[in-house]
């Protein structure tokens, strides 16, 4: 009889712990990058670890092997619910976000965790109640490592130099900045660089450090032109769909909650940094002529960009933000993070 009955336990046991592996949470993340792309293998796979640990394994996020839209329709994946979760960038799609664009503006800084933890915190102190994430759960924001000037042409040293030269952009500020400092912008998702400067179409791009060595571009491109501070940041969004989320327990919900955020930001911000220093290396190593820009085309660049910042607070107020609050603050907190 006690043999029957612990038989009986030790299978009730069995049971009980099936039904608890089978009570976890998938959710599906679509990814429009490869997964060895540093957004992918030192961001997002990390972020995803997080949320498992969190929820002590009750979430487990499943990464797709192959994106379900374009790039520029990841935000409305997630709205839609056609995924759980995504990322992508705010200037992939114009004229939706506005308030996103006070973390690309030139000279903010030099290291994305600083830029990126500092976004995060600003975001909630100012940004949050514009609401301009409607429709989604947003979980994280991030900025890449300082956008930087490289093309297969000619050194930059003037921006004269840029005169005639076609040049991928991704969107947001950098739009107006190229513009504005003479060059000819193409509009052209981060994945498309190497076919259009293998084809010609393009003669450089617009990138943060790491995405000359990520994307396979040290082949095509000649010389770099590192703008101290940055040329331009570009922006981007970790998001989930809400329906999803409210479904969730609340203790699921915060273990998420937990894992993203401001631990989003500095994961991110760390792993873009290492990998601006591995793409700075990857250029040198194949030969790619790296120069920092001098005093004389920094100053021209500020001449040339300036009108951005100022006509952009004026349009951040006409969602009730004080946008010159918002970017002295913004800059004020990336200067504590840097220690500077």
């Amino acid at each position: 009889m006690m043999k029957k009955f612990t038989i009986t336990m030790a299978a009730s046991l069995l049971l009980g712990s099936a039904s608890l592996a089978s009570a976890a949470t998938t959710l599906n993340l679509s990814s429009w990058l490869p997964p060895t792309h540093p957004i992918v293998a030192d961001m997002i796979k990390p972020w995803m670890a997080a949320v498992e640990k969190e929820s002590a394994g009750r979430i487990k996020i499943n990464l797709l092997a192959k994106p379900l839209g374009a790039p520029p329709a990841h935000f409305d994946l997630a709205k839609d619910g056609v995924a759980d979760i995504t990322y992508g960038v705010h200037g992939y799609q114009p004229g939706r976000f506005l308030l996103t664009k006070a973390v690309e503006m030139p000279f903010l800084g030099d290291s994305a965790e600083a830029t990126s933890v500092a976004y995060w915190r600003m975001h909630k102190k100012h940004m949050e109640q514009a609401n301009e994430h409607k429709g989604v759960k947003l979980l994280g924001l991030m900025t890449h490592g300082p956008g930087q000037m490289y093309n297969a042409k000619r050194p930059i040293k003037k921006l004269a130099d840029l005169s005639g030269l076609k040049i991928r952009v991704g969107g947001g500020v950098i739009n107006d900045v190229s513009k504005a400092i003479g060059a000819t912008s193409l509009l052209k998702p981060a994945p498309k660089s190497y076919e259009l400067l293998s084809n010609g179409v393009a003669d450089g791009v617009f990138f943060p450090k790491e995405s000359i060595k990520s994307f396979k571009l040290t082949k095509l491109i000649k010389h770099a032109t590192l703008v101290p501070g940055g040329l331009y940041n570009t922006s981007f969004f970790l998001v989930m769909n809400p329906k999803k989320f409210s479904k969730l327990s609340q203790a699921d919900q915060d273990a998420i909650s937990r894992a993203s955020g401001e631990n989003f930001a500095r994961i991110a911000g760390k792993g873009w940094d290492n990998a601006d220093t591995a793409g700075v290396a990857a250029m040198k190593a194949d030969g790619v002529a790296v120069i920092t820009a001098g005093a004389g085309l920094i100053g021209e660049i500020k001449g040339a960009t300036s009108s951005i910042e100022a006509d952009w607070v004026k349009a951040a107020g006409g969602k009730g933000v004080d946008g010159a609050s918002l970017m002295a603050d913004l800059r004020a907190e990336i200067k504590k993070l840097e220690g500077n």
